[in-house]
């Protein structure tokens, strides 16, 4: 069984479709857990119709301390083997919940699998498909414009057994929570990569992860993140992976500011007044 569970807090706007999604996949053995924050919109009251009418619908509506204890009060009710989290505004393509399920036959336990990723923008046009190809920890260390690692969890999938080794979710991580589950998963589980659109990911202008990355906080989270996990790796392998990381980073920063001039003013203003005020 796959347990496919949706954290959501005043999700009116993408609920319902969201359910449909899984609906839709027409598997016949999956369960949908939903768990709800507290919710003051009309969540609870679309969740509860559609929970009369299907059996595979599981939820619960209580406060919690976040996204990350969203989930792991899902993992807690999980009964599937094979675990996957699907935000309430993110959607699969067809039929891939039986396709995973099949794949999944074959694999060790624990397994981490993980296909494509469509990344939409708010004109629901796609600014581009995420492709994780190398899942071990090393590469994906190096950083995200050369080894990049799954975007979002609508394109991959475990063994529930994966929390027995690494732990759940981190409660006090409440934007890069997958990220550090990701870091942590591919040192413990079996990968596996397949190269086709599995998942797609909206990045909605005013949500907290797309405000997080606007403001610049998302890429300092995830360098000190990469920062944290690459003193787990061998002296050399660490420094290789870390100049590497550097020099690709400076790189495309010379890149976008040769592209955005006035950005690079703006930042070189920035930094002055911060060291007058200094």
């Amino acid at each position: 069984m796959i347990s496919v569970i949706t954290p959501v807090y005043n999700g009116e706007r993408f609920i319902e479709a969201c359910i449909q999604v899984v609906i839709d996949q027409q598997c016949p053995d999956v369960e949908h857990i939903i768990v709800d924050g507290g919710s003051n919109d009309q969540t609870v009251d679309i969740i509860k119709r559609y929970a009369e009418r299907y059996s595979h619908i599981r939820w619960l509506s209580e406060k919690d301390q976040g996204q990350s204890d969203a989930m792991n009060k899902g993992i807690v009710m999980a009964k599937g083997e094979i675990l996957a989290i699907l935000n309430v505004d993110d959607y699969y393509e067809p039929n891939v919940l039986n396709k995973v399920s099949k794949l999944f036959e074959a694999l060790p336990e624990p397994s981490l699998l993980a296909g494509n990723c469509n990344v939409w923008n708010d004109k629901e046009e796609i600014e581009s498909i995420n492709k994780p190809q190398k899942l071990n920890l090393s590469e994906l260390l190096v950083g995200y414009g050369k080894n990049p690692f799954p975007i979002n969890p609508s394109a991959y999938f475990y063994h529930t057994s994966l929390h027995q080794k690494i732990g759940l979710y981190n409660i006090e991580e409440h934007y890069a929570m997958d990220v550090d589950f990701l870091f942590r998963a591919v040192q413990a589980a079996s990968t596996t990569y397949i190269n086709e659109v599995w998942g797609n990911y909206r990045r909605i202008e005013g949500t907290k992860t797309v405000s997080d990355i606007i403001s610049g906080q998302n890429s300092y989270r995830v360098r000190n993140l990469m920062s944290i996990y690459r003193r787990d790796l061998p002296p050399l392998q660490r420094l290789h992976t870390k100049m590497e990381h550097e020099l690709r980073r400076n790189l495309f920063r010379i890149q976008y500011f040769s592209k955005n001039p006035v950005n690079l003013l703006q930042v070189i203003k920035s930094k002055l007044l911060k060291l007058q005020a200094s």
